[in-house]
């Protein structure tokens, strides 16, 4: 089995999930951080807005594009 290496924002993460008391603290901290990358996304879908690679048009021509894996039978 090989052996993974942690990176030191995982160590980080898992220290702080380690001091956690209750269910609703490891929740808070889950939240934060699904709201940290919420904001992330919003500011690059904001540059790619800005700079014209996303618009309107291109947004519709997604909506009516189907883009899930299809199973196998």
């Amino acid at each position: 089995m090989k052996a993974i290496q942690l990176s030191p924002a995982q160590l980080t993460l898992l220290e702080s999930f380690a001091h956690m008391q209750t269910q609703e603290e490891a929740d808070e901290l889950s939240r934060v951080i699904r709201d940290y990358y919420a904001r992330k996304l919003d500011e690059e879908l904001e540059k790619l807005w800005e700079d014209g690679t996303l618009n309107q048009q291109k947004l519709d021509e997604l909506s009516g594009q189907h883009l899930r894996t299809p199973y196998k039978e």
